[in-house]
């Protein structure tokens, strides 16, 4: 008996979704080395986006405890450039484990964000983290429009391997140097998706925190906030606007640097990323010395976090269980690579010319700032939007926590910003609920909260 046309087609779409299953199945995370009982679904592994030189990107999604199946994907991504968003995002941020500082165990974070959304945690480019290229020339060319577009390659790729996905509500979200990876591929999703009524990448929006945007904005908001926070002296706030060329930030000139420098003389010990916390000084656990001699200290907050993924994502076991380092790299997991980033290619001056094809696209745009850091602090991050010239709809105002104030906010036609006070370079490690309120707020576009009642 001769097999129907359509019985034949139906066959080879069950073929195609076992196949599909399988290779979600293969990239499963039964459990991590360490890790607590958890009531969601996580996957990792590797996608490539470039046969021909061998990239491949690592991806680590975590989905939500409820509602996964509804629930919308947003893609976090680290910056640097050269840093690895599975170091940074989902070890220390956002992500639902904690390192112990004996790197051996995890905790959970209260505060993580798959809480909410299900989120997919991108290291990029290639040579970061735990993707790799099989052409090492790849590790000394990486810029930009590289980054974006293999991370648009990877998108397209993964939805294949995980069809459930496509149509979904889709965000990109992250922070530091991905204010220029977030606007980017923000941007070439949108393009791609001009003319398609129902796009696979159902793009709704993009967030970013102290994010690199705008050279010229980005350096004299870092000169007056130095200032301005009584971190460098008066002659030495004059020299930085007068020697640093502030139409190139990636490659400032050497009179620049040697002013920068006495900057950081001026500065002191102290962590520019956080300047109201004490760094860490790498002599082992620091947890418990530290809160006796700190009381004021937020206890999510460990400045030593980085060298316990150190000891962690090098395990073997661990990676086995991430299904990571399948090429076998003899060099240790690093959080940021110097490789890529100091050699870094193409870097535009400013992305303020995609915030306005974005905004006028309809596109959500939040942009947050933790108004501790110095190192892309808030004062160029306001110089930025205000250059937008953006109509104000509602005037900067506080918003609320439990009756204290977790910072400011302005609403724009077609952006809003939002400070979260007190907070350093890396707000969910260092004001983690309010994160997740800000987080809630910017998925369901609404205004943050102005009352003093409990969110």
């Amino acid at each position: 008996m001769g097999v129907s046309s359509l019985s034949l087609s139906f066959l080879l779409l069950v073929s195609s979704l076992i196949n599909l299953n399988a290779d979600q199945d293969s990239d499963r995370i039964s459990s991590l080395p360490g890790q607590p009982p958890v009531e969601f679904a996580q996957y990792s592994g590797y996608v490539t986006v470039n046969s021909t030189a061998g990239r491949a990107l690592f991806y680590w999604l975590i989905e939500t405890p409820k509602n996964s199946e509804t629930a919308p994907l947003v893609l976090w991504l680290n910056g640097g450039p050269g840093c690895s968003s599975v170091a940074y995002g989902a070890s220390e941020e956002l992500g639902p484990f904690r390192i112990h500082p004996d790197g051996k165990t995890l905790f959970l974070n209260k505060y993580a964000w798959n809480r909410v959304a299900n989120i997919l945690f991108l290291d990029s480019p290639a040579g970061v983290g735990f993707s790799y290229s099989n052409t090492s020339k790849d590790l000394y060319t990486a810029g930009d429009a590289r980054t974006a577009k293999d991370s648009y390659t990877f998108l397209v790729n993964w939805l294949e391997r995980f069809p459930q996905y496509k149509y979904r509500d889709f965000y990109i979200a992250g922070e530091s140097y991905a204010g220029h990876y977030v606007p980017q591929l923000s941007q070439l999703v949108y393009r791609n998706n001009k003319g398609i009524q129902k796009p696979i990448i159902n793009f709704k929006g993009f967030m970013v925190g102290n994010a690199v945007t705008d050279d010229y904005n980005d350096f004299v908001g870092t000169f007056e906030y130095l200032w301005t926070h009584g971190l460098i002296s008066d002659n030495t706030y004059h020299q930085l606007n007068i020697k640093c060329d502030t139409q190139v930030s990636q490659h400032p000139s050497n009179e620049c640097n040697d002013v920068y420098e006495i900057a950081d003389k001026e500065m002191g010990h102290i962590d520019p990323y956080s300047i109201y916390t004490p760094p860490c000084n790498n002599s082992g656990s620091q947890r418990g010395n530290r809160r006796g001699h700190y009381p004021w200290l937020v206890r999510a907050y460990d400045p030593c976090t980085e060298s316990h993924s150190k000891i962690y994502y090098n395990r073997p076991e661990v990676q086995k269980a991430l299904h990571a380092n399948v090429t076998g790299i003899k060099y240790p997991w690093e959080t940021c690579s110097d490789t890529v980033g100091n050699n870094w290619g193409d870097s535009p001056k400013s992305m303020l010319p995609i915030y306005r094809e974005l905004i006028e696209a309809g596109t959500r745009i939040w942009v947050f700032s933790g108004d501790a850091d110095s190192v892309v602090p808030v004062t160029g991050t306001r110089y930025s939007i205000d250059a937008l010239n953006l109509t104000t709809l509602a005037n900067w105002h506080p918003w609320y926590d439990h009756g204290q104030v977790g910072g400011w906010s302005q609403i724009y036609k077609g952006l809003t910003l939002v400070t979260v006070r007190g907070a350093g370079h890396e707000v969910p490690l260092h004001r983690p609920r309010q994160a997740l309120i800000l987080f809630r707020h910017f998925l369901l576009n609404r205004p943050m909260p102005t009352g003093l009642s409990p969110n």
